[in-house]
């Protein structure tokens, strides 16, 4: 086992994962919730999951394309995502 990448891969998502709204979700279940050990296992499960399937999916894409493919394809999906949230806003904060 490569322990390196190991532990690259706990604290990216670790660092990732803080604040976002799935721990906010969490926080508010258990809140309202008579056990929060069962919030716990859910989420920690929910987490495990779709950090399973997106290894597994990510491990099928790169035996097809190059990584310098894949990371120039994340790079302009962010960029997107990046020039959409800047100066295209939905009209969210709008009355």
């Amino acid at each position: 086992m490569d322990w390196n990448l190991l532990g690259l891969s706990f604290i990216t998502v670790f660092l990732s994962e803080l604040g976002d709204k799935s721990q906010l979700a969490a926080i508010a279940l258990s809140g309202r919730s008579q056990s929060p050990r069962a919030v716990f296992f859910g989420t920690a499960a929910a987490l495990l999951l779709t950090s399973l399937l997106g290894s597994l999916a990510g491990g099928a894409v790169a035996e097809f394309l190059p990584t310098r493919l894949l990371k120039a394809i994340a790079a302009v999906g962010f960029a997107i995502l990046a020039i959409r949230l800047l100066f295209f806003n939905d009209s969210e904060t709008e009355p």
